[in-house]
């Protein structure tokens, strides 16, 4: 049996905000998505439908699009912890009847987080809100149909457009779309159009396409990853998956982001025993964790590592003119600018880590909550 929806919307009263994570998935990402499931599914129903999920004979998870493996290589389990919630919401048990609608105004629906309404369940008739009406009421499927017609029937083809949801199956907007070309216009924008029409045009006007331009095969083969402003351990954690697959082949993995996401620090691979009993995969070779001004992990390896970066990135731009002619406008100022001028350490903790300005083994390695002292003197040797 699946549980009842929430009655009242905590928002965000019950947040709290702690240190981040040292480590994604493992058992707490599939303690939490099965819970999740069971929770709106049901343990039958659960068990039925995730099996399926990215499944040669199944459905796409309407998660996010990360591809799938070939058939033959893909996992029992081929979802994440975000996937299972994703399904749990299209494949509930719960139900959102017309009393519903006449216990909750539109003004009143309007103040719900969208988590609340998500949990509601899903809708038993066709509904409608009438001009100057304050609820929604219930409308009969004949007449649903009839309504969306008049109004099609009034206004060009060209003038209508057909939106659609990420979260949409396949088959249903397959279907959709066909209505929509059978109805005489290919106005069909989705999702894609709001979030990513300011990266499909940057990746057209640099590589000739809006889209990816590469295939799962070629992430696993790759020698050097640089994520960049991406957190695929909180969006789309199927990534992970082929980041370690990546590593275990030798590549390089360099992460910039303001936060330091978990899932870019460690991955416990739930399909996996090292994962789930294990310490996991450790990630990147070099982490960015700032903006204007990069911030690296207080590690001595990594610290080598972008002070290496720093001398070979201004020498570059010093004694290759030439080639510097070939990159986009400002990029000798854009790399100078982009290296730290000290590879910078973590706030200040109850214990000092290795190599911090606190600890008096390694009094280099300064940052913005170390002492400016400090961050003048000379960067490490390879001894250090």
């Amino acid at each position: 049996m699946a549980k009842k929806p929430p009655r009242d919307d905590v928002g965000d009263r019950n947040l709290t905000v702690r240190g981040p994570k040292a480590a994604a998935a493992g058992l707490p990402g599939v303690g939490h998505g099965l819970a999740a499931a069971v929770n709106q599914m049901g343990v039958r129903r659960t068990a039925l439908t995730l099996v399926r999920v990215n499944q040669a004979g199944g459905f796409d998870c309407p998660g996010c699009a990360w591809p799938e493996p070939a058939p033959e290589h893909r996992a029992h389990a081929e979802f994440c912890e975000n996937g299972a919630k994703a399904v749990a919401e299209e494949a509930t048990l719960r139900r959102i009847t017309p009393e519903f609608f006449a216990r909750h105004s539109v003004a009143d629906l309007a103040d719900k987080s969208d988590y609340w309404l998500g949990q509601q369940g899903r809708l038993t008739t066709p509904m409608v809100k009438h001009p100057g009406a304050t609820h929604f009421r219930p409308l009969g499927w004949a007449q649903a149909f009839a309504l969306a017609a008049e109004h099609l029937r009034a206004i060009e083809p060209d003038e209508a457009l057909f939106y659609t949801s990420g979260r949409t199956s396949n088959e249903a907007a397959f279907v959709y779309q066909l209505f929509a070309r059978a109805y005489g216009t290919n106005n069909l924008p989705d999702c894609s159009n709001m979030c990513h029409e300011s990266s499909g045009v940057a990746l057209g006007a640099t590589i000739g396409m809006g889209k990816g331009s590469v295939t799962l095969d070629d992430v696993h083969d790759a020698k050097l990853i640089v994520v960049v402003g991406q957190n695929p351990g909180t969006n789309h954690p199927r990534m992970l998956t082929a980041l370690e697959r990546a590593k275990q082949r030798g590549a390089k993995i360099i992460s910039i982001n303001p936060l330091p996401e978990a899932g870019l620090i460690r991955f416990k691979n739930p399909q996996k025993a090292s994962g789930l009993v294990g310490s996991g995969t450790p990630w990147p070779t070099c982490t960015c964790r700032s903006g204007s001004a990069a911030t690296w992990p207080c590690s001595r390896r990594s610290a080598r590592c972008c002070w290496r970066g720093a001398r070979w990135t201004r020498a570059s731009s010093r004694r290759t003119p030439q080639a510097s002619r070939t990159m986009p406008p400002g990029w000798r100022s854009w790399t100078r600018s982009w290296w730290p001028a000290r590879p910078a350490c973590p706030p200040p903790r109850s214990r000092p880590r290795r190599g911090c300005s606190r600890s008096p083994r390694r009094p280099w390695c300064a940052g913005p909550w170390g002492s400016p002292r400090a961050a003048t003197r000379s960067p490490p040797s390879r001894r250090s």
